[in-house]
């Protein structure tokens, strides 16, 4: 019988929920905070964010930050982790075509592609004109990390975090290559730890284990049984190789006002990128995080762990931008969060070699009781959003 995970104190989580009385998030995304009229730290960078900064400036910065990186021999200059969707997209294809940066995409593979998510990755190359490494780990080792983080970690997308976080980075060292450009800083978008929300760039030394990797490296897999030459595609380079490398993580929302919508519409015209013809399970979106067949698990368990699912998540950040009002957001969290991702289950169960009552098992041991409550033999939120 597998023991019920203490969720409360694996994030350090409060007891009691509340949520922002601006978004639909609430307390329960780690390192998520409130302030003392009730708004999240990722709703108040919002504000910030729409009225404070000056991005005229900001692009100036990322003009002189490639003119300083730009190589005048035509060798790549740039990494930008691509899984050829919107949003990793739409920056390498502004590095290249309006900066003037010869980037190299880098990506880590899903663990099932999709048509759509195969389409648009193809497309992002064929037709945005991106040059890329595509990184595929060992899909023997892949399925047997993803079944551990499944059971450990309450996430079976964790594999695929630690290569999205580290490929790029041993390509960087590899390459040579020391600049590297993500997307948008996640951690203050959506909310979470603040401390780099005025400044550009990511901290590879101490921030992945913390932010991405649920207190959980890598190297640490090695404690279940998994041999340390398996894991070499997900490790990190070491500090010293990075240093002599002098790489540097840099967010590109922190030079162009981050919005989903707007790299949406900017992929359809540049790179050939196409939204799916149905809305994806959990949520009401058609055009965000479309590669991996088992993606939806991930969503899942987040709603599991913290009773905040895809739809939440997507609400609150088109609640930021303006897109929609609280109310709306309210309604669609109500309507799609936590919709079981039925659609690729027996695939999941197949990919991980486990069974359906093994995954029920699962799911079950990371309600925490703050959250969950079982009412004539159904699990049900004890608080949900209104």
């Amino acid at each position: 019988m597998i023991k019920l995970k203490d969720v409360v104190k694996r994030y350090n989580l409060p007891i009691e929920i509340k949520y922002c009385k601006k978004c639909t998030i609430s307390n329960q995304r780690p390192r998520i905070t409130f302030d003392e009229q009730g708004v999240c730290s990722a709703c108040r960078y919002a504000e910030y964010k729409h009225s404070k900064i000056d991005w005229k400036l900001r692009e100036k910065e990322l003009k002189d930050l490639c003119d300083h990186f730009r190589r005048k021999d035509g060798y790549y200059d740039v990494i930008v982790p691509s899984s050829g969707g919107k949003d990793s997209s739409s920056v390498a294809h502004k590095m290249k075509y309006k900066y003037g940066m010869n980037p190299l995409t880098v990506t880590w593979a899903p663990h099932l592609y999709t048509d759509i998510g195969w389409k648009n990755f193809q497309a992002a190359i064929h037709i945005g004109g991106l040059d890329n490494i595509l990184g595929t780990p060992n899909g023997v080792i892949h399925r047997k990390l993803t079944k551990l983080s499944f059971e450990i970690l309450g996430d079976p997308f964790q594999p695929f975090i630690y290569g999205q976080t580290n490929f790029p980075l041993q390509t960087a060292v590899r390459y040579k290559i020391p600049l590297l450009m993500y997307g948008e800083n996640g951690e203050v978008e959506y909310g979470g730890d603040m401390k780099n929300a005025f400044i550009p760039t990511r901290d590879y030394r101490g921030d992945h284990v913390k932010h991405y990797f649920s207190g959980i490296a890598p190297e640490d897999l090695t404690q279940y049984g998994i041999d340390k030459k398996d894991l070499i595609p997900y490790l990190a380079p070491s500090i010293e190789e990075l240093e002599v490398n002098k790489t540097e993580i840099h967010f590109f929302g922190y030079y162009e006002k981050w919005t989903p919508q707007e790299n949406y519409y900017y992929c359809v015209e540049n790179t050939g990128f196409t939204a799916n013809p149905v809305r994806s399970e959990g949520t009401y979106s058609k055009y965000a995080s479309l590669d991996d067949k088992l993606d939806g698990y991930h969503y899942y368990l987040a709603f599991i762990k913290f009773g905040l699912g895809r739809a939440t998540s997507e609400s609150a950040h088109e609640i930021r931008d303006g897109h929609i009002t609280r109310e709306e957001g309210v309604g669609l969290v109500r309507k799609f969060d936590g919709e079981f991702p039925k659609k690729n289950f027996k695939e999941f169960l197949e990919y991980c070699d486990i069974t359906e009552e093994f995954f029920r098992e699962v799911i079950d041991s990371w309600r925490s009781p703050h959250l969950w409550e079982k009412v004539n033999d159904e699990w049900r939120l004890k608080y949900q959003i209104s």
